[in-house]
């Protein structure tokens, strides 16, 4: 059972390198990035596992501030879940103290939606988090919605956000990292009454 000095890991799930940067599929990466700008950190090679991690600390001063360490898998989507386990495990941290940041093709461009558990609805690196670990971790459900017409959803979540996007991209990812802080200072029921729109 986990408690108020326990870490969290707050997972931004992508793919690694310059030409996936802007995709919908790195969103995660994203809102971990300004997480990371926000405490002041920088993105430094895992000792322990394939992925990049800053430590440090969110929330104002004192007894209501959370120990956290923000992880971007270096492994590709697919295979998150190895990463973040072994993270997981080194820093001790109760799965229920687990983060995804993710895209999500059921929810709206602009919407997000935060839950404890559930299925992977067919996203990658869920599937291989789930996988490892089990289902029982915390879900910011960024919403990229559906792919147009015909386009297969492979494509879709591996292309850049259309211009169209892009104007409110900065205000959403924002808005997402406020939504992340909120679940660690005052719980899921808040975090959920405040942002899932």
């Amino acid at each position: 059972m986990s408690d108020a000095t326990d870490p969290w890991l707050i997972v931004g799930l992508g793919n690694p390198g310059p030409d996936y940067a802007a995709n919908r599929h790195n969103v995660g990466f994203m809102v971990v990035d300004l997480l990371a700008e926000r405490i002041g950190g920088k993105f430094k090679r895992a000792q322990k596992a394939q992925a990049q991690v800053v430590e440090g600390r969110i929330g104002p001063p004192g007894p209501a501030s959370r120990r956290v360490v923000l992880v971007k898998p270096m492994s590709y989507m697919n295979l998150s879940g190895g990463p973040v386990t072994a993270l997981r495990d080194f820093y001790k941290v109760p799965t229920d103290h687990v983060v995804a940041v993710h895209d999500e093709l059921d929810v709206d461009y602009g919407m997000l939606r935060l839950k404890l558990g559930g299925g992977d609805n067919g996203h990658n690196g869920l599937k291989s988090m789930t996988k490892s670990m089990g289902p029982d971790y915390h879900r910011v459900r960024f919403g990229i919605g559906r792919p147009p017409g015909r386009m297969q959803v492979a494509d879709f979540v591996l292309k850049d956000f259309s211009s169209t996007e892009r104007k409110e991209l900065a205000f959403l990812v924002d808005r997402s990292a406020d939504a992340v802080e909120c679940l660690l200072a005052e719980g899921l029921e808040r975090a959920q009454s405040a942002y899932n729109s």
